[in-house]
């Protein structure tokens, strides 16, 4: 019999919008388990949005980044202002994980510890919650999944429908192009490509974002806030859409909105940071890139695709992905021109993921869930 606990403190001050959506099924899974207790998480904004209104979580406290030392003062102002029968981290620097267990009744502050090479990011901290006796044995394959009012849904679709021609046999692709650091930008010319690919096999194409220089000539989404993002990811979802984009923030959100997406894997390994909901496994003895297709989380049915550039370069960590050396500066010891990983998936196969993510491809429908490896490099 769990212990009963009435006030959780969950703290997730890595920084990264992708990070906290990891963390999502964590969260709703100590909430079914301790439904009683005031579920309270301590995260960066804009993350925070994520959270608001939804009926797992007591309350959502932001912070700013930039400040040194903000990420510990507010961890103490959190544990002042209600001391926790429980804390869960995943933080584990500037002393936060002692400030936690220092002023828990019990605190588990180490979601990271001894991972498999090949184990999910976000089954890891699952089975590690569950071997703690917090959460059922059932959550430990949960997804992220995020939670939307009626209203932001219904804008989501206006905006979505506002932009779709009237006559769409496709459903839409949307192209999230930044990828908030340099180490992970598909090069411009791939997506300037994939748009010529896309709208030739008649998918409407809308680019979400993007980094400086000119965007790909596609519509371009108006910058707005996370939550409305969220909402016209749900919209495309319902249509059977596909997002597109690198291992980040907003194609997480995409995921857990129900949208089916095809991942772009660089500098992180897809066993790992994979959207995807098996680990991929090459389905013959063709050396490249690694390509898994598998069912998408509901309520979109379809497959997710993630897509794996170079998988066999020697500079990966999958288990330390920020010690790596081309991680904070984008130099990259196999290419001078740039990130070598991204370059080296082809916009060919990216159309091709999207085509048997969005259901249009014959080879799916011979294959509910396929898992294959690419020919080498182009």
């Amino acid at each position: 019999m769990a212990e009963p606990y009435r006030e959780i403190l969950v703290v997730d001050l890595l920084g990264g919008l992708g990070d906290l959506v990891m963390l999502l099924p964590a969260v709703h899974a100590l909430a079914r388990r301790h439904p009683a207790a005031a579920l309270r998480v301590l995260t960066h904004e804009p993350g925070g949005d994520l959270l608001r209104g939804d009926p797992a979580v007591t309350e959502v406290i932001t912070i700013g980044q930039g400040r040194s030392g903000a990420e510990r003062a507010a961890v103490v102002d959190a544990l002042a202002l209600h001391r926790p029968d429980l804390a869960v981290t995943t933080t584990r620097y500037d002393g936060i994980p002692a400030l936690l267990e220092d002023g828990a009744a019990r605190a588990v502050t180490d979601l990271w510890r001894r991972p498999p090479p090949d184990q999910p990011v976000g089954e890891r901290y699952l089975s590690i919650l569950h071997a703690e006796g917090l959460i059922d044995a059932a959550d430990v394959g949960a997804r992220p999944r995020l939670h939307l009012r009626a209203d932001e849904l219904d804008g989501g679709e206006r905006m979505m429908a506002s932009w779709l021609p009237r006559e769409n046999r496709r459903p839409p692709v949307l192209l999230v192009i930044d990828a908030g650091m340099g180490v992970k930008l598909w090069p411009r010319w791939h997506w300037q490509a994939l748009v010529r690919l896309l709208r030739r096999d008649g998918y409407p194409v809308l680019a979400v974002g993007g980094p400086g220089g000119r965007p790909p000539p596609c519509p371009l989404l108006p910058r707005t806030d996370l939550r409305r993002l969220a909402a016209v990811f749900a919209a495309a979802g319902r249509r059977g859409g596909v997002v597109v984009g690198a291992d980040t923030g907003p194609v997480r959100v995409a995921a857990a909105a129900g949208a089916r997406t095809v991942a772009l894997f660089g500098p992180t390994d897809a066993r790992r940071y994979g959207l995807a909901d098996a680990t991929p496994t090459p389905a013959d003895s063709a050396p490249g890139r690694i390509e898994t297709a598998r069912a998408a989380p509901a309520p979109a049915a379809g497959a997710s695709v993630d897509l794996q550039g170079r998988p066999d370069c020697p500079h990966r960590q999958p288990t330390t992905i920020s010690e790596q050396t081309c991680w904070w500066t984008a130099d990259c010891p196999l290419s001078p021109a740039g990130p070598a990983c991204m370059a080296d998936i082809d916009p060919g196969t990216v159309a091709a993921a999207v085509r048997r993510a969005a259901g249009s491809d014959p080879a799916q429908a011979a294959s509910p869930s396929p898992v294959s490896q690419g020919t080498g490099r182009r």
